[in-house]
């Protein structure tokens, strides 16, 4: 499966992390370049169910290919967010489907940092996209 130009740049720069502590410096650099979401869209309708952060996701459709922005209020869920959305944005619904999250988190070195309530989270984040794209 083709991966989008965003989540290519990021396996890159992940896999090239030498060690835990520069990949953690660089997950919180993901999470600050998120667009950050206008008041009006952090609202409740757009709160994701089942994390133990506040994560808003709002989707949209271009030409066939959903485009996600996303905020929390947490850091390290920023991040995580961040490298998810690079992941899948971009990809149409039957893509988006066949996206396998902890396959991603694995390949950019990342799967020690899911702890199950994170990794839940993410899988809440992951969840609420195919239903925005249902």
């Amino acid at each position: 499966m083709n991966l989008p130009a965003d989540a290519v740049a990021a396996l890159q720069i992940f896999q090239d992390a030498s060690g835990w502590e520069q990949r953690a410096r660089l997950l919180m650099q993901w999470g600050e370049r998120l667009p950050p979401l206008s008041d009006e869209d952090k609202c409740e309708a757009n709160l994701v169910h089942g994390c133990e952060s506040q994560v808003w996701l709002v989707g949209r459709l271009h030409d066939g290919h959903w485009q996600f922005s996303a905020s929390s209020d947490a850091r390290l869920i920023r991040g995580l967010v961040a490298l998810l959305l690079a992941r899948v944005n971009g990809l149409s619904a039957d893509e988006l489907q066949q996206v396998d999250l902890p396959d991603w988190f694995n390949q950019l070195g990342l799967s020690r940092q899911l702890s199950p309530s994170r990794s839940n989270g993410l899988n809440a984040v992951l969840q609420r996209m195919f239903e925005l794209t249902e």
